[in-house]
């Protein structure tokens, strides 16, 4: 059984003011059959950074709807992927200060089921040129630590190295 993990990070990228809101959010790891993993792979040119970050997909839970239901929609919208969510990994609690938001991350682990069309949002089509990376857990560390060269590319870093490697733990106890 999976003891799920808590984790709680401050913004050391940006200074401190306020924090005027909080967002639940809903991010997976995402595994096939094959032992590769599926990441968001975005090229961002706005206040958070001008360059490249990597991160699990996901993103915001809707009013009133459920966050296996929540995961599920957004794997569909970004990966565009059916899955069978397997466990929760766990919270992370973090911060970015320069909007003033905190952040309650959900992680889940999660098996493709297949693979269709994704929905991207305008913004994440147009905007942060969103696609999907297909890696191997190695990979994954190594595009993590690429990405560690700007302040977005750290505070996801420092919010999503110690998931994956919790739901690899997981993955090699099955």
């Amino acid at each position: 059984m999976n003891k799920e993990i808590l984790i709680e990070l401050q913004d050391t990228e940006w200074e401190y003011q306020f924090t005027d809101h909080d967002r639940e959010i809903v991010r997976a790891i995402v595994y096939d059959d094959k032992g590769y993993f599926y990441f968001a792979q975005l090229i961002r040119n706005d206040i958070f950074c001008n360059g490249r970050v990597v991160e699990t997909s996901g993103g915001g839970v809707e009013k009133g709807e459920d966050l296996n239901e929540a995961i599920i929609r957004e794997l569909k919208e970004e990966l565009g992927v059916d899955v069978e969510i397997d466990c929760k990994i766990g919270v992370v609690s973090d911060y970015y200060n320069l909007i003033h938001r905190h952040n309650i991350n959900n992680y889940y682990l999660c098996k493709v089921i297949s693979f269709g069309e994704n929905h991207l949002t305008e913004d994440e089509r147009d905007s942060f040129h969103l696609t999907t990376l297909k890696l191997t857990y190695e990979e994954a560390l190594n595009e993590y630590q690429k990405c560690r060269d700007n302040k977005l590319g750290r505070l996801i870093a420092n919010r999503e190295l110690p998931i994956l490697k919790q739901a690899k733990l997981i993955l090699d106890n099955k």
